[in-house]
């Protein structure tokens, strides 16, 4: 009986260590992101490049899944517009358009180490606003439209411990009349935890 409990301590200090050797230091970083970033943003529509800053938060559900939720507001850019009345008169308009995007989906990891391309698709909400005085519309947006959007996008982030840099390109879709295609692109960094 005192072999048997001998070889089984014996053992169990011999495995213990086997078991815990897929644990790694950087275990306690797997968990998920946290980020803000630079954004521009091409709107199609006016044919206009907005720039912005943005937040987003990541929580991993797989080892190469992660759910992402992110904010971006793009400052005011200036627009000198013309509107006539029913009599006939014309005015000129200067008006603020700015963009408040809002987004939330999946991010698929491709590959593993420092640095790691991924894919992502997302929807959301983005929001025109404009500041002027008449009501209506400006360049077909209206004050304070809000669409739906749909944004596939890919890139790459790179990690140094709980530090990273994270690269991002797609289409930021939204929907009004048919899709309206626009160039989105993000860089910032990233933080683990």
């Amino acid at each position: 009986m005192k072999r048997i409990l001998l070889v089984m301590a014996i053992s169990a200090m011999l495995v213990t260590p086997a078991l815990f050797a897929q644990s790694t230091d950087d275990d306690h970083l797997n968990h998920g992101e946290i980020g803000a970033f630079f954004d521009f943003n091409r709107l199609a529509h006016t044919n206009t490049n907005f720039y912005g800053a943005g937040g987003r938060i990541g929580f991993n559900v797989h080892p190469n899944i992660q759910f992402e939720v992110e904010g971006a507001y793009d400052w005011n850019r200036n627009f000198s517009s013309s509107i006539t009345d029913i009599n006939g008169n014309t005015t000129i308009v200067t008006s603020k358009l700015r963009l408040v995007h809002g987004l939330f989906g999946p991010k698929f990891d491709i590959g593993h180490g420092a640095f790691r391309p991924f894919v992502t698709l997302k929807g959301g909400i983005v929001n025109f606003n404009t500041s002027t005085s008449v009501s209506g519309t400006f360049n077909g947006i209206k004050n304070g439209d809000t669409n739906g959007v749909f944004y596939p996008g890919g890139g790459i982030e790179g990690f140094i411990g709980w530090f990273g840099v994270r690269f991002e390109a797609g289409d930021e879709m939204y929907f009004d009349n048919g899709a309206n295609h626009n160039f989105r692109f993000t860089a910032g960094p990233q933080f683990r935890f």
